[in-house]
């Protein structure tokens, strides 16, 4: 199997190179990929571990530790994982009712949780995510990592302290008085030079990361981007914001290597009725934004990695994540794309990415901290424009509506909420639509056979959609004393339509009527078998009738 850039991919999804070796320029372009992305990795891990209520650290550590053991584990080469803001959204109530002991603990059944998730191979239910609902994940994901550059548009203005209304509507604001704008709080909007400043290195960033590819791709556009952006304003001492920006005062990225930290929480069923909430959603979070990222990537690459692997290598990730003071994580789609686009394929990309970021933490973080926010911004608005699926504004007006729907209503959900609701809300309203739909298909062909019975030829699946046009079919006070319906053309779906069976069977016997069963396939004569006395009536069996599904399987 071949990626989109001619390397091989090995069928374990171990990773792979080019074909000039291990130590060719695949090397190289992995481990510069790696750079890239643990450079932007950075911002990313400080600011959800702001929003889950612990110390950056916390998920500067989550960062590295779900990074390395995800990228060895899991199941798709060149996928980047670390600290998301879907999971530390929910993180945030725990950590403020309980504490960051109780998250910790919540990690480490969150992982278990995952893994045996992968251990039963139910990661391959991601396949039933229907495409409109892929693009809209994919877009609503883009619009999400869009607006969460814009905070980055925001400088803390001076403190000129003015009241605003009066009795117990009054309160404090700041306001600046430097061009930069006012707003009620500590931050302000940019405006004037710094806006412009800014705004002018970002678009610096984007030029950079659009041209150089068209001139050579032996170095990772969005690393160059970077470091250009970075020599200019570190070079000529140009006023704008930068990582350091990011955090409280007093507080930095600097930190020594994680160590173990045993859970100390009370080891009681009080404890597990707080935590185990917790746990199940942010597994199934972590585990839906990693299994959509890895179909996204195996699309983009034209290769294929392992849902049920990935699920396990999460798990591993976060189990370990939480025993050593990090707040978990899952698979990040942003950084995923910048490894994508930087040429990282395999193992190696999210194992480099994973050990630059412990030495920005260990001993890099003076130099990290220096950064422009404007380089980082411009490098996420590329992925924004990269991730985003252009061509279904084309395609809406050629799909069907209810496809278009599911897609804009998957985008909208995914911004207002989170990326796990909004795949569960499009799964279930496809599945609904797929009902409707088929509950109008069902028909009956009506027949007379020479022995004077009647025959009612079913055509669709029998389930809980299509009901009342099933009842609606039969005629028990005339039909002759003998009834078949044909299931030729038919399934029994579900314990609806065993029940309208049941229903049935019970009007033609009170109207001294037999009514049978015929051409049954062997999956519905189990259904009615494991429904017992439910269901009281005759099965014809046709030993030289098969159904087709029955010979294939």
């Amino acid at each position: 199997m071949q990626s989109v850039d001619g390397k091989v991919a090995t069928p374990a999804g171990l990773g792979h190179f080019s074909s000039k070796g291990f130590w060719g320029g695949g090397l190289r372009v992995e481990v510069l990929s790696g750079l890239t992305v643990a450079l932007a990795l950075v911002p990313e891990a400080v600011a959800f571990a702001i929003i889950a209520g612990v110390n950056p650290l916390v998920g500067l550590y989550a960062a590295f530790m779900v990074g390395l053991l995800a990228s060895l584990f899991g199941g798709r080469p060149g996928m980047i994982s670390g600290a998301t803001g879907a999971m530390a959204v929910v993180m945030v109530h725990l950590v403020a009712e309980h504490g960051v002991k109780y998250l910790f603990a919540a990690v480490v059944l969150t992982g278990l949780i995952q893994v045996a998730v992968g251990v039963m191979r139910l990661g391959k239910f991601i396949r039933i995510v229907p495409h409109p609902v892929m693009l809209g994940f994919v877009n609503g994901l883009a619009i999400v990592i869009f607006l969460a550059q814009l905070s980055q548009f925001k400088v803390a203005g001076p403190e000129t302290p003015r009241v605003i209304g009066s009795g117990v509507g009054q309160f404090m604001a700041y306001t600046s008085q430097q061009g930069m704008g006012s707003v009620v709080g500590e931050k302000v909007w940019m405006s004037g030079t710094p806006l412009y400043i800014f705004c002018g290195f970002i678009a610096l960033t984007m030029l950079i990361m659009y041209v150089l590819p068209k001139i050579t791709k032996a170095f990772p556009s969005a690393l160059a981007g970077i470091l250009v952006v970075s020599v200019l304003v570190i070079g000529f001492g140009i006023d704008t914001s930068t990582v350091v920006d990011m955090l409280d005062e007093g507080q930095s990225i600097r930190g020594g290597f994680p160590s173990f930290l045993p859970l100390d929480v009370p080891w009681t069923f009080e404890t597990l009725g707080i935590i185990l909430p917790y746990a199940v959603i942010l597994a199934a979070v972590g585990l839906i934004e990693s299994l959509l990222t890895l179909t996204l990537i195996d699309e983009m690459t034209d290769t294929r990695g392992r849902g049920n692997r990935e699920c396990v290598g999460q798990g591993i990730a976060n189990s370990v994540c939480g025993l050593f003071g990090g707040m978990g994580g899952c698979a990040m789609i942003g950084q995923s794309m910048i490894n994508i686009n930087s040429g990282g394929r395999g193992r190696l990309s999210g194992i480099s990415a994973a050990l630059f970021l412990l030495g920005f933490i260990l001993f890099g973080s003076s130099l990290i901290e220096q950064i422009p926010m404007a380089a980082l911004v411009g490098v996420m608005f590329m992925v924004v424009i990269a991730t985003f699926e252009w061509s279904s504004f084309r395609i809406l007006k050629k799909t069907p509506l209810k496809d278009a729907f599911v897609l804009i209503l998957v985008s909208a959900v995914t911004v207002m909420t989170d990326l796990a609701i909004a795949v569960v809300v499009g799964v279930i309203v496809s599945a609904l639509i797929f009902a409707w739909e088929h509950a109008r298909h069902i028909h009956v062909v009506k027949r007379d056979d020479p022995d004077g019975s009647r025959v009612y030829e079913l055509n669709g699946p029998l389930f809980f959609g299509c009901i009342n046009e099933f009842r609606d079919f039969f005629d028990p006070a005339n039909d002759p004393d003998d009834v078949v319906i044909e299931f030729r053309n038919s399934r029994v779906v579900d314990h609806s339509a065993i029940e309208a069976i049941d229903n049935l069977a019970e009007k033609y016997r009170q109207a001294g009527k037999t009514l049978h069963l015929r051409h049954l396939s062997e999956d519905c004569q189990l259904l009615l078998h494991k429904a017992g006395d439910m269901v009281e009536v005759n099965v014809l069996e046709d030993p030289h009738y098969h159904v087709a599904d029955d010979e294939l399987g």
